[in-house]
């Protein structure tokens, strides 16, 4: 259904000024393809948590860096087959950052 913008502002006031207002807006900075990792790298900030490849790959500066990281992980069967397809594939299309803004060094202390 296509709706022009006067028209929906009339019928939907309060949602026009909420998507207008420049407050409360959250900045997406990543992608994760595999929805059970990304839970697990949201949830409990640190407690316990063991870096994954996506998080070796937020350290890194070029793609090259980075298909080197998907690929020694999948050799040390860390990773399957797929899961490093899938991410070589986002890599080539949407780059490195498109996993998440560069994890710079002493990045969990900062961000405890």
């Amino acid at each position: 259904m296509e709706m022009d913008k006067r028209r929906f502002q009339k019928m939907f006031p309060n949602i026009a000024r909420e998507l207008e207002s420049k407050e409360h807006r959250i900045g997406i900075n990543s992608v994760r393809s595999d929805t059970e990792t990304a839970e697990k790298a949201s949830a409990n900030k640190f407690v316990g948590y063991m870096p994954d490849v996506i998080d070796f790959i937020r350290r890194c500066d070029t793609n090259q860096q980075a298909e080197e990281i998907v690929d020694y992980l999948q050799r040390r069967g860390e990773i399957g087959q797929e899961y490093a397809k899938r991410l070589k594939q986002q890599l080539r299309k949407k780059g490195v950052r498109s996993f998440g803004t560069k994890k710079e060094e002493g990045y969990y202390l900062k961000n405890l």
